[in-house]
């Protein structure tokens, strides 16, 4: 029997109180039947970057209410996301100018790139969506959460919720890869390129541990509210 994603989704939101639906993201060496995305592309930069969107990290965004496939060449115009979606090698974009950008700011150094997770085999097509229409498993549900939201994550999850920073899109890997559920602070550069509030992080959980993750969250949103209730009823006696 097919997954009821509709259903996830709808408990995923209520429990974390979602003000962003929960999105699926899945790597498939065909389109699934989704639309492509659609949109022009700038003129490439002197280093040949260009694509549908700034970063694929934009695609989170635009995914909130449609379903599409994108390729490669969509993502081209950032390089850390083309190597962590496993679009391209670090040989690759080593050599291009936002990585260049990136190094010469300080923001990380090239000893660092190695150590990014990233997908490791190559597929045509990325498909974004939200998690409720998903017609197929994707491989990751990726959420937009607040502080509230992760700490009830943490609380559910505890030392197996995974906390990153830069660059935010790695955490997509980590879950694909390596089966984890992964935290991000976010990043500076994802920050201007989606325009997510200050107040927004980012979760990545693997498709196949959702309903461990939906199990835990119930529980442990449970003895959230308990705990709060009783936070706000000893409150009580410090009111004049």
């Amino acid at each position: 029997m097919p997954t009821d994603y509709r259903s996830l989704a709808s408990e995923l939101t209520g429990l974390l109180k979602l003000a962003a639906p929960p999105i699926a993201i899945t790597f498939r060496n065909d389109a699934g039947g989704a639309a492509r995305f659609d949109g022009p592309m700038p003129a490439p930069t002197a280093d040949g970057r260009t694509g549908k969107v700034p970063a694929g990290c934009v695609f989170w965004i635009k995914a909130t209410d449609r379903t599409f496939s994108t390729t490669a060449e969509d993502h081209a115009n950032c390089s850390v996301g083309s190597l962590t979606h496993g679009l391209k090698r670090l040989d690759e974009v080593a050599g291009n100018a936002d990585v260049a950008a990136l190094v010469g700011a300080g923001w990380v150094s090239p000893a660092d790139f190695p150590k990014v997770p990233v997908v490791k085999d190559l597929h045509q097509y990325v498909v974004y969506g939200p998690l409720a229409d998903s017609p197929v498993d994707p491989d990751v549900v990726f959420l937009r959460v607040n502080g509230r939201q992760a700490m009830a994550l943490s609380d559910a999850l505890g030392a197996e919720l995974h906390y990153e920073g830069k660059p935010q899109c790695h955490i997509v890997a980590m879950a694909k890869e390596h089966g984890q559920v992964a935290l991000s602070v976010g990043c500076a550069l994802s920050r201007v390129r989606t325009g997510m509030s200050n107040a927004e992080m980012t979760c990545a959980i693997p498709t196949a541990r959702l309903p461990e993750v939906l199990t835990r969250l119930a529980a442990g949103v449970t003895a959230d509210t308990a705990v709060a209730r009783y936070a706000a009823e000893d409150a009580e006696r410090f009111k004049s």
